[in-house]
């Protein structure tokens, strides 16, 4: 029997993992295209009928070296880009100054040299797996560029945060009673749980769009790099987590000795630049021998292709 990561034959990828979400939304199949654009529309709420998918991989720079973009990016057929991307877990970004300049990125490309100003729109979707303005009771924050008096400027640079976390409190509400973004939002963070599967499949049953995006995601879960590319994520932070948890309690111990304030930066230092080289090392390594490129280790874990290259040097990789 051949040895898989899938944990059983119906477990199902957690589209809140970035590479489980691109790879769901950008199959070559029909259900895959229809749940993205029932995905979009539902955000943007306005019919999206035909999209393109962009190619938004970087080029092959070495032989066997590939470099990969979780975002998912498309073009409408009046010519607008969007650009949407899952955010699994905080990191230290400034999340707001980030999609500013990812939004304006994406505009300038629309914008050719020697063409009129009549650019058109752009939108870059963020789906967060925690709460970016806690003070904002809704789960959907749209902004655009406006003047004191609220006017707005010209609606061509579009920033959408889905916040899942503010969602999180529906769970269990009757069906009937969602709005169709916040079954979205329940799907996207509760799709891989088997403890709510029952519920989950109902909110599935009540949209096309979600039954499509059900189809694409039991598909792709069949992919072995998918499910070692969710579980390095996985593994990588829990061992942060515990690192962190560890320094704490480490840095409060030299702190009833030396000082509490001084003994607790000491422990997370001390705990943060020992543990991350050591997981990045683990965890490289265990990815490899999985047969994920050694582009693809890189950008998953931010190290360098030489860094990686220098880590897995050693180790067989298997297919």
């Amino acid at each position: 029997m051949a040895v898989t990561l899938r944990p059983s034959p119906t477990a199902l990828l957690d589209p809140k993992c970035d590479s489980s979400f691109k790879a769901m939304f950008t199959a070559d199949t029909k259900e895959s295209n229809a749940a993205l654009k029932d995905f979009i529309s539902t955000i943007l709420n306005r019919e999206i009928s035909e999209l393109q998918l962009i190619q938004n991989e970087p080029p092959v720079e070495i032989v066997n070296q590939n470099r990969m973009s979780f975002d998912v990016s498309v073009k409408f057929s009046d010519g607008e880009r969007c650009d949407i991307e899952m955010q699994s877990r905080q990191e230290n970004y400034d999340y707001a100054a980030r999609a500013e300049i990812q939004v304006a990125r994406l505009l300038s490309t629309s914008n050719k040299t020697g063409q009129n100003w009549h650019t058109p729109a752009a939108y870059q979707i963020s789906v967060l797996n925690f709460e970016f303005d806690k003070s904002d009771k809704s789960p959907l924050s749209w902004y655009t560029m406006r003047k004191e008096n609220g006017g707005k400027l010209s609606d061509r640079l579009n920033v959408v945060f889905f916040d899942l976390i503010k969602i999180h409190r529906l769970l269990g509400k009757p069906v009937k009673e969602l709005s169709k973004l916040e079954k979205w939002g329940l799907f996207l963070s509760y799709a891989d749980d088997e403890r709510r599967a029952e519920y989950i499949d109902q909110i599935i049953r009540s949209e096309g769009g979600l039954m499509n995006a059900k189809t694409s995601l039991c598909s792709v879960s069949k992919d072995e790099i998918l499910w070692a590319q969710q579980n390095s994520i996985d593994k990588a932070m829990r061992d942060y987590n515990t690192i962190m948890f560890n320094a704490k309690q480490q840095g409060m111990q030299e702190g009833l000795e030396q000082g509490r304030k001084e003994g607790l930066h000491k422990g997370i230092a001390v705990g943060r630049a020992e543990g991350r080289e050591e997981t990045a090392i683990e965890n490289a390594k265990n990815l490899y021998a999985n047969g994920v490129s050694v582009g693809i280790i890189a950008k998953s874990l931010g190290m360098t292709v030489e860094r990686v290259k220098e880590l897995v040097s050693d180790v067989a990789m298997t297919v």
